[in-house]
């Protein structure tokens, strides 16, 4: 950060800070962000009236329910995590932004009632707490693209693994953390990307360390391995990536889930799921050829109801790589056509990219047909309410 943006957070009206120093903000003051003063103009309509359980401990259940700590029954903790684990499953088939104000409202009256929860259901009760937070992050920052409610939802994540002293949830929400910064892209500020980099590398130094303690997996080391690789990708470190990536593929190719089975919330990540980043760093790398195989065998090992946006929109920047402008469309109008039956903002985004790759052949009739995909009325206003 500059002088110049603390200058305008110390104004009458201090504008909502980015995602990576909103997170910085709050680790520092040990509160909210909304707490801190900004103004709410940026904020989304979602995030101005979701519930905040982080902060004052003067919570929602303390006044409205004038509870008495220890008094709830100690099912309620077993059943917040039936929920977390129902939550879980549906995060494949129900719509997002209905699903985030579930899940993230769940989580927040999960953390408000956890001081009632009687003797060891505590524990469990912050693990809940804990997995769905973080759900509720990864929908926020992924699907719906906004990463000021994903902060606060890693936040409340991170505090809720930290009462249960669950390291491996730790590790997975430090890693998250550090996709904020590194997927931040304000023009105006390019002068706070060395910071930006050194705050998601200090969040994955942190996810290491945790998932060390917590004696993780061959496949959560891979899955660190991969996100990490992500991160450098974006910033321009290619070789490193790939680097990362190959050590993933040979961790991964030792993993035994009947030896150290992985965490039941580590479903977004497989062998497929690795073949995927490794396609999207090869493209960064200029390995067209490479990333088309990598991703066509990722969309072959992937299950028929699979997420697949994003692997098509990354093999039509394949195809362009290599020039193939028609099997390029191909990929993209798939794409589109699977975010118009579940919406991921994330994939979206890598559609609007790759078009912009296709200019010099917008004569053709395949991109012709794809703009008329692009821009129909339902992607748009879809696009518009993001």
């Amino acid at each position: 950060m500059t002088k110049k943006t603390i200058g305008r957070w110390e104004s009458d009206s201090p504008p909502w800070p980015q995602a990576d120093h909103a997170q910085a903000l709050q680790a520092l003051f040990n509160r909210p962000i909304t707490e801190l003063g900004f103004s709410s103009s940026r904020r989304s309509t979602s995030e101005s009236t979701r519930p905040q359980a982080i902060g004052s401990r003067e919570t929602w259940a303390s006044r409205h329910a004038g509870a008495v700590p220890g008094t709830l029954p100690k099912s309620v903790a077993s059943d917040f995590m039936s929920a977390a684990a129902a939550y879980r499953r549906m995060y494949w088939s129900v719509p997002a932004d209905r699903l985030q104000q579930l899940v993230a409202t769940h989580a927040a009256l999960g953390w408000d009632l956890l001081e009632q929860v009687p003797g060891a259901g505590q524990k469990l009760m912050a693990r809940a707490v804990a997995e769905t937070s973080l759900l509720a992050g990864r929908l926020e920052f992924f699907d719906l693209q906004q990463p000021q409610l994903a902060v606060a939802s890693f936040g409340l994540a991170l505090r809720a693994a930290g009462r249960a002293n669950d390291s491996l949830l730790g590790a997975a929400t430090l890693a998250h953390m550090a996709f904020a910064p590194a997927f931040a892209n304000d023009a105006e500020q390019n002068d706070t990307q060395p910071q930006r980099l050194e705050a998601a590398r200090e969040s994955l130094r942190g996810a290491r360390i945790f998932a060390e303690r917590g004696q993780a997996g061959a496949e959560m080391i891979a899955w660190l391995d991969a996100v990490e690789a992500e991160v450098e990708t974006r910033i321009g470190a290619v070789s490193r990536a790939l680097e990362l990536l190959d050590h993933a593929e040979l961790v991964y190719a030792e993993y035994d889930p009947d030896d150290v089975p992985s965490p039941v919330w580590l479903d977004w990540f497989s062998p497929a799921r690795l073949a995927g980043f490794k396609g999207n760093t090869q493209i960064a790398a200029g390995h067209g050829a490479a990333a088309c195989e990598t991703l066509e065998r990722a969309l072959t090992e992937l299950s028929a109801d699979a997420i697949k946006q994003v692997l098509h929109a990354d093999l039509a920047a394949a195809e362009v790589l290599d020039r193939n402008p028609e099997k390029a469309c191909e990929h993209l109008g798939k794409a589109l056509e699977l975010l118009g039956e579940h919406w991921y903002a994330t994939a979206m985004d890598r559609v609007r990219t790759v078009r912009q790759t296709l200019r010099e052949w917008d004569s053709l009739p395949a991109v012709r047909d794809l703009d008329g995909q692009l821009y129909n009325w339902h992607t748009m206003i879809r696009s518009l309410a993001t």
